[in-house]
């Protein structure tokens, strides 16, 4: 017959077991119940080492969970350990597998210690394993260990965190925040909002708040000090945070700057002009007259990154047009010659 328990039980079963114990030692028994559900055999050793105990400990929790009824035993032997039955299970089957790969593939370490969320003694993923009907673990631990989702940069940049748990705070709870914040030009200036959400964007927060009857968005690293206020606020009904950050990009991203170039690129740089997006947000070629040349059109921000990105190139690259960029580009390549020419 097949057993399946809700945690509830579990936890009041150990509980009731350990009521001379304290809270760290009753998670620790449930962990092992979902290493055990996980694996078919784990070894004293093994449990000792993943929940930082010691073997003596492993062996008093073993008696623990089985005087709670719990159907833990031993295989003897070479290759033995501890084991629990197939077909003690708590319950996620109501959940597809893709919902349960959605849920495993987690949210980066980061981004949850920025939250205050930190990992217990074991994965999370191993709770969610051992809550799923056996012929779904394989398949969603084979997800886990062959699918990772990291959402930092190559060059990990120190964002200033430091007001994110009073942001935070005043999100959860509804409370009016006043902040002192610190625009792009340096310029400071002391606002009250209220704020609705924070939005992780690679390893950035941004605070999504309502100020003037208008919704904004703040950099949380460039937030000098902040204050919660007693004073609650109400949500808008209207709000969704999801919808609103998407429609909010997709604004931002229209209003950018262009500054179109055409240029003609010797053929065996085109592999390194396309590796990295850092300057150009529009890439197109086409083959030139000359045939060791490419005909090349490129969309800038602006065309001081032009001439950076340009010069970067030396002899490799020629701009056809606009005239205007040549100029310029001659004027800081002879300014870069005067600079050496001078020591």
């Amino acid at each position: 017959m097949l057993i399946r328990q809700p945690m509830s039980y579990l936890s009041d079963k150990i509980g009731y077991t350990n009521q001379r114990g304290d809270s760290m030692r009753a998670e620790r028994l449930l962990n092992i119940i979902f290493l055990l559900q996980n694996r078919d055999i784990v070894t004293t050793e093994r449990l000792a080492d993943e929940l930082n105990v010691s073997r003596r400990t492993i062996l008093r929790d073993m008696d623990a969970l089985s005087l709670a009824g719990i159907p833990v035993y031993a295989q003897r032997g070479k290759h033995g350990g501890w084991t629990i039955l197939e077909s003690f299970k708590t319950n996620l089957s109501h959940l597809k597998p893709e919902e349960v790969h959605a849920l495993i593939a987690s949210p980066s370490d980061k981004l949850l210690k920025d939250l205050g969320i930190n990992k217990g003694t074991i994965d999370v993923r191993e709770k969610l394993l051992s809550s799923l009907p056996k012929s779904d673990t394989v398949k969603t631990r084979i997800f886990w260990e062959r699918v990772y989702i990291d959402t930092g940069t190559w060059r990990e940049s120190r964002e200033d965190t430091t007001y994110l748990e009073i942001v935070q705070q005043a999100v959860l709870e509804n409370r009016k925040l006043t902040i002192v914040y610190k625009k792009m030009n340096d310029q400071v200036s002391e606002r009250t909002i209220e704020p609705l959400g924070l939005v992780a964007k690679s390893n950035k927060w941004y605070l999504i708040a309502k100020h003037e009857d208008q919704f904004r968005n703040y950099r949380v690293s460039r937030i000098v000090s902040a204050t919660i206020l007693d004073e609650v606020f109400k949500r808008p009904t209207n709000f969704h945070l999801i919808n609103y950050w998407e429609k909010s990009k997709t604004d931002f991203i229209s209003r950018l700057p262009e500054y179109d170039v055409e240029v003609e690129v010797r053929s065996t740089m085109i592999p390194r002009m396309t590796f990295t997006s850092k300057f150009i947000h529009s890439i197109d070629t086409k083959q030139s007259s000359k045939e060791e040349w490419t005909h090349v059109s490129l969309t800038f921000n602006d065309k001081q990154e032009a001439v950076e990105y340009i010069l970067g190139f030396g002899n490799q690259i020629r701009v056809i047009t606009p005239e205007n960029l040549i100029k310029e580009i001659l004027e800081s390549a002879q300014a870069v010659i005067r600079l050496y020419e001078s020591f």
